[in-house]
């Protein structure tokens, strides 16, 4: 029986295709092409074939920072016709080429802080941090300041977008785990202090701001369980008596003095 025209054409679509012979002796032509296209054309590596009557020639290149590049030159030639033209040719990376690491958005390179002075990011359009703020929001507070729709912001942090900045306060410099955290008082923790003014919404529970002049967290969001020496009620804690204090020995500067 007679093979079908669709399976003679699935036939010759899986069929490799024959390495034509003019193409493949036409180096010399593939060579000089080459060398019009760019400099450091070195060895012939190999010959491929990429269809019928069409064949790769591939030539070492040997231009500095380019290790593994070939220069690929595409020849061809028509039904029955005894010479072979050029196509194309590229310079092209081999499978052991050197590269360029693979690109990075913008926004996924970026680090928390990296925004300076004078510098803008805008929020994309998709930022999965947030959310219309016309849309029932899981956050107590936002429902609390409902009158904002068609006022105020148009969007507001989603649930994924606060945890996400939660979980980064909590492990940073402000969070219980900081140097000056641990070296305070055990007892003295920010959620107890005066000076400790608790966020609004969902963060309440977890996160305030400081505002100690005094100490170096002022201005800054931090845990409840974060803590220094300046709390409110360090006198409940720790020995604050002159008798209880390691006060430092007294030094007297006197480079700036002249003996008479």
């Amino acid at each position: 029986m007679p093979e079908s025209s669709t399976a003679t054409a699935a036939k010759t679509r899986t069929r490799k295709p024959r390495l034509d012979r003019i193409c493949a002796d036409a180096l010399d032509t593939a060579r000089e092409a080459a060398e019009e296209s760019g400099d450091g054309v070195g060895e012939h590596l190999t010959v491929e074939a990429e269809a019928d009557r069409v064949v790769t020639h591939y030539f070492d290149c040997t231009l500095a920072g380019y290790r593994g590049w070939r220069w690929a030159v595409v020849v061809s030639r028509a039904p029955r016709a005894r010479t072979a033209t050029v196509s194309e040719t590229a310079l092209l990376p081999g499978p052991d080429a050197l590269r360029p690491p693979e690109w990075i958005p913008w926004a996924e390179r970026l680090e928390a802080g990296e925004v300076g002075v004078g510098e803008v990011l805008p929020a994309p359009e998709e930022d999965d941090r947030l959310m219309p703020a016309y849309l029932h929001s899981d956050d107590d507070a936002v429902e609390d300041i409902a009158f904002e729709l068609g006022l105020g912001r148009e969007r507001v942090m989603n649930r994924a977008g606060r945890a996400e900045a939660a979980q980064r306060w909590y492990d940073g410099d402000r969070g219980p785990a900081a140097p000056i955290s641990e070296s305070a008082p055990a007892s003295a923790r920010c959620g107890t202090c005066g000076f400790y003014l608790p966020l609004a919404g969902s963060m309440r529970r977890a996160f305030g701001a400081c505002a100690n002049v005094y100490s170096s967290e002022d201005g800054r969001v931090v845990s409840a369980d974060h803590g220094c020496g300046a709390h409110s009620e360090i006198g409940e804690y720790v020995d604050t008596t002159p008798h209880g204090v390691a006060q430092s020995e007294t030094v007297y500067d006197d480079g700036g003095s002249e003996v008479l």
